[in-house]
């Protein structure tokens, strides 16, 4: 079956090709790093999307129970908060490799080059330094909330943190990628 039009780029989407994306095509580590980021991105993008499905059949039995049963549970709000964190913080790792998160860089890119190309250093290593930092207090939050206990759900308070700690990891790796894109002259 032959991917088209909008099919073609979700088939690009979640079994992307080798090529960076500037066109240019990789070799060796640089590929094998490159396919390794970009399935870690699409396990976060899954695993959000998963999240949101999750999120959805709750609320639809929060409403049923609420209204035809008479019975509201009282756990759905604590998971709704557990699954938001996580469909948040793995979906903003993601958009940071695809470089789809909340940006202006339209502002930037229509710089004259001499300007632009420093402010995409700028902005690559804040991303990074932001990452680093995201990585650290998520795992300290994560470790000092751990002996804590969610209310109606009995599982430790430092899940909701893990996944800040998670993102701040591959936001990490993923800009340490874009600076090295950026070192062979690619766009970031």
């Amino acid at each position: 079956m032959t991917p088209t039009s909008v099919s073609g780029s979700i088939w690009r989407l979640f079994w992307g090709g080798r090529a960076m994306r500037d066109g240019t095509s990789l070799g060796g580590l640089e590929a094998m790093i490159f396919q390794l980021f970009d399935r870690i991105a699409r396990l976060c993008v899954a695993i959000a999307g998963i999240g949101l499905v999750g999120l959805i059949v709750i609320f639809g039995w929060l409403v049923f129970g609420r209204y035809v049963l008479n019975d509201t549970p009282t756990w759905v709000e604590q998971v709704a908060l557990l699954l938001v964190v996580w469909i948040t913080f793995l979906g903003g790792a993601a958009g940071v490799w695809t470089r789809s998160h909340l940006s202006v860089d339209f502002i930037r890119e229509s710089l004259p080059p001499l300007i632009r190309t420093p402010l995409r250093w700028v902005c690559a290593i804040g991303v990074l330094v932001f990452g680093l930092f995201l990585a650290w207090q998520g795992g300290v939050l994560a470790a000092s909330t751990w002996p804590r206990v969610v209310p109606m759900i009995g599982i430790s308070e430092g899940y909701r943190a893990v996944p800040m700690a998670i993102c701040g990891a591959c936001t990490v790796l993923f800009s340490l990628f874009h600076l090295y894109e950026l070192t062979k002259g690619g766009q970031n």
